[in-house]
């Protein structure tokens, strides 16, 4: 498994009547999470949107929320990944409070598609490259 942590503080902006986090931002974080992740292996989403012309679309989401997060509270998302990818990837997310409390955990899934041809294809080879090491072949 390959894991990468960062860490979020909600914003006023994106809480709720009752100060709660609106659920509709953890999909934000969701890509914080996955952003952070690919950069933590020296790549970035830009780069293969511009270098290799592929692009990432989400195909599904799944979330559950457990306890809220609130106005001001600093959140760590933890995202993973179990198996390495071929035409789709799946990130897996637990987002835990400052008291370490999980408070959200979710799973995404994305393809890789090839701006050009616009058709889904297989993970681009340096990206399995580097998560073979950490994932198996």
């Amino acid at each position: 498994m390959y894991t990468h942590s960062t860490q979020i503080r909600v914003r006023y902006a994106e809480t709720d009547q009752m100060g709660y986090l609106y659920h509709g931002h953890y999909a934000t974080y969701y890509e914080v999470g996955r952003v952070e992740l690919i950069r933590s292996l020296g790549l970035s989403y830009k780069s293969m949107e511009e270098e290799r012309g592929v692009l990432m679309p989400v195909v599904s989401m799944e979330s559950r929320f457990l306890r809220p997060a609130r106005y001001d509270d600093l959140l760590t998302v933890h995202t993973s990944l179990k198996h390495l990818p071929d035409t789709h990837i799946i990130f897996h997310f637990e987002v835990f409070n400052q008291h370490h409390a999980l408070v959200n955990s979710g799973r995404v899934r994305l393809c890789f598609f090839c701006a050009k041809s616009a058709r889904v294809v297989q993970a681009p080879g340096d990206l399995i490259g580097l998560l073979t090491p950490w994932l198996g072949a």
